[in-house]
């Protein structure tokens, strides 16, 4: 074992050796002149001729003529001369991109979103803007449910996620409170609550309406909030279905089954027949839109993509917590 890792270390340390031998090579083969090399270099003439000779002696190879005006490639010293410009590039290159991943300007990124959350023009104006700004990362992005994204992250599945729930049962997840909106009621063609669409709804007008909530999750979500002010308002809400995400509430809404609370962003989805009524504010149901990552998360990537979140919330709604993670 001993002689394994003394075998390891005089190969790492060769390796670096030939690396500046390359550099040296390449500085002399475009100059042409072992002394302007060097002042370039910013070293002594004789240690980088004895560098170069070295360099020679080691590959068995003369690399160059030696002229009374400086020195000039062979044709061995032609070829290597192609392949060392190749290889510096190339170790250049990994090191400027290394250090751009660092930076965040370049890499790959996984978010997730709920369904609602998409329809909301901060989050559209939050993806349009971090495409633009950083152009090297590659944005992949995926649907899911506000619970199932979170498991995801706590999987290292996804990087971060826009939800409208949080799931308080993982360890290790921090979740950014961005903004929220109001709840909107979506009403089916014919219902009585068509009249005067422009009418705020008291919640004690639903009392006798069937009701469909999304499904319940664990954790706080818009199940949770919706029954616990219909009961502050003095009713118990007739739920007649549950539907897992807000797009199948509305075609449930379509199909006339019953009316349900959506997001106000999801006033612009094209659920035919349905028509949306605003609920009076002192009912206090808000929609939130928050962002889920991991506290442990070092991602310079992730870091520039709640930066341009939290900034795109703010210009696109009045109602932004622009708080720090909880």
């Amino acid at each position: 074992m001993i002689h394994y890792v003394k075998y390891a270390k005089s190969i790492s340390e060769r390796y670096i050796m030939e690396l500046r031998h390359l550099r040296y090579f390449r500085t002399v083969a475009e100059e042409g002149h072992i002394s302007r090399a060097a002042e370039r270099l910013d070293i002594q003439q004789p240690p980088l001729s004895l560098q170069i000779k070295a360099l020679e002696k080691e590959l068995d190879v003369q690399l160059f003529y030696r002229r009374s005006r400086g020195v000039e490639l062979t044709s061995a010293g032609e070829s290597f001369f192609a392949d060392t410009c190749a290889i510096l590039d190339a170790v250049d290159g990994a090191v400027e991109r290394s250090r751009r991943v660092a930076r965040g300007t370049e890499g790959s990124l996984s978010v997730g979103f709920t369904s609602s959350v998409i329809y909301h023009p901060a989050t559209q104006a939050a993806i349009r803007s971090f495409r633009i700004e950083f152009p090297g990362v590659t944005l992949t992005l995926e649907e899911e449910g506000s619970k199932e994204l979170i498991d995801d992250i706590a999987a290292n599945k996804l990087d971060a996620a826009l939800v409208r729930s949080t799931n308080t049962q993982i360890e290790g997840i921090q979740i950014i409170k961005l903004m929220e909106e109001p709840f909107v009621l979506a009403i089916p063609p014919g219902n009585i609550l068509e009249r005067d669409l422009d009418v705020p709804v008291t919640l004690d007008m639903l009392a006798d309406q069937p009701l469909i909530l999304y499904r319940r999750i664990s954790g706080t979500g818009p199940y949770d909030r919706i029954v616990a002010a219909c009961r502050a308002a003095g009713i118990t809400p007739r739920i007649v279905q549950e539907a897992p995400r807000v797009g199948a509430a509305l075609n449930l809404v379509a199909a006339g089954i019953g009316i349900s609370f959506v997001p106000d962003s999801l006033r612009v989805s094209h659920a035919v027949g349905v028509h949306y009524r605003p609920i009076h504010s002192t009912a206090g149901l808000n929609a939130p839109i928050m962002l889920a990552c991991r506290k442990s998360e070092q991602s310079q990537a992730i870091q520039n993509f709640i930066a341009v979140v939290r900034a795109a919330m703010r210009e696109n709604s009045i109602s932004s917590f622009d708080s720090q993670p909880d």
